[in-house]
């Protein structure tokens, strides 16, 4: 299983450093009318991502209309001038990019301060992969680079390797050889963890429902299966696995019913121990907070839908 999800995981990266050679020519060019272009092009891309709120469903379609239109290759308003990704060969591959990695950037920043901006996000960010399913990929790969916990993968130090190196494949920013404090780090990883786990559960409502989604569910379960297979690190495991249970725990127990259910008793009898083994005194607070949260699912035998969710009546708003 393993295998197979590093094979996977590093699919995504290739294909993300081949669509950021694919634009090389306009991010390097020295062409003022190419650098305008590029400008323009980024702000498109990236504006109406970090508009994205819970005002209303019909400002959320209106941004999400934005963003299909720019992706295919419509000209849209943007800083009162229009913009196409046609005004340059380069233009389609380099909106992809950026606006995955804006989404992304809203995790880590906008979802990790406000806990309930993951489902807005998450449900354009859907509605983008359904339609533009490169976009999918290369928020994937994104998402991968700056949390590898999403894979989930734990990067491992290797002979050799500059420790700052190490630091940033775990995910740590390091500015200066100065590493970022711990719960800096944790809150940002919570963030991507919460849109991560938003997306696989969301579909846009205006979507064709023939289709399925274009990553559901069915990766959530994969991803609890495969961090219960890993040995837990301290302080991390803990805050994803409250993260993503709190966030789409409850769309998992109306899929999988039972077998979601034994899953939950395994963490708790089998996993608890082990992570309870690693974490010291200092660092018991996630740990405490997952098992209480936990064990109240169990006993009431119900995970609460998540603060935030957005509902029939927002999309009439």
């Amino acid at each position: 299983m393993q295998d197979i999800t590093m094979q996977w995981y590093q699919q995504l990266q290739d294909a993300s450093m081949q669509c950021v050679l694919t634009f090389e020519g306009l991010t390097n060019s020295k062409d003022s009318q190419a650098k305008k272009i590029k400008m323009d092009l980024q702000k498109a891309a990236t504006i109406p991502v970090s508009q994205i709120s819970t005002i209303a469903g019909s400002k959320l379609k209106e941004i999400f209309d934005k963003i299909h239109s720019l992706l295919s290759g419509k000209p849209v308003q943007s800083g009162g001038r229009s913009v196409s990704v046609t005004l340059n060969p380069q233009g389609l591959d380099f909106v992809q990019y950026k606006l995955a990695e804006k989404f992304v950037k809203q995790g880590e920043e906008e979802v990790a301060s406000h806990h309930e901006a993951a489902f807005p996000i998450a449900v354009v960010a859907s509605g983008i992969w359904e339609l533009h399913p490169r976009v999918g990929d290369l928020i994937l790969a994104h998402l991968h680079k700056k949390c590898p916990y999403s894979v989930p993968f734990y990067p491992t130090f290797k002979e050799g390797m500059a420790l700052e190196d190490y630091q940033r494949m775990l995910g740590y920013q390091v500015k200066d050889s100065k590493v970022e404090q711990q719960d800096n780090f944790l809150k940002r990883m919570s963030g991507m963890i919460r849109l991560y786990a938003a997306i696989i559960q969301l579909r846009w409502p205006y979507g064709n429902r023939q289709e399925i989604h274009p990553h559901g569910l069915n990766h959530g379960w994969r991803w609890l299966a495969q961090i219960l297979n890993m040995e837990p690190l301290s302080d991390v495991t803990a805050t994803l696995l409250f993260d993503f249970l709190e966030v789409c725990g409850n769309a998992l127990m109306k899929q999988y019913q039972v077998q979601f259910w034994k899953m939950l008793i395994l963490i708790k009898e089998d996993y608890f121990p082990r992570i309870e083994a690693i974490t010291s005194s200092g660092q018991m607070g996630s740990f405490i907070r997952l098992k209480q949260f936990l064990e109240k699912c169990l006993q009431h035998k119900d995970i609460p839908v998540p603060k935030g969710f957005l509902t029939s009546s927002f999309w009439r708003s």
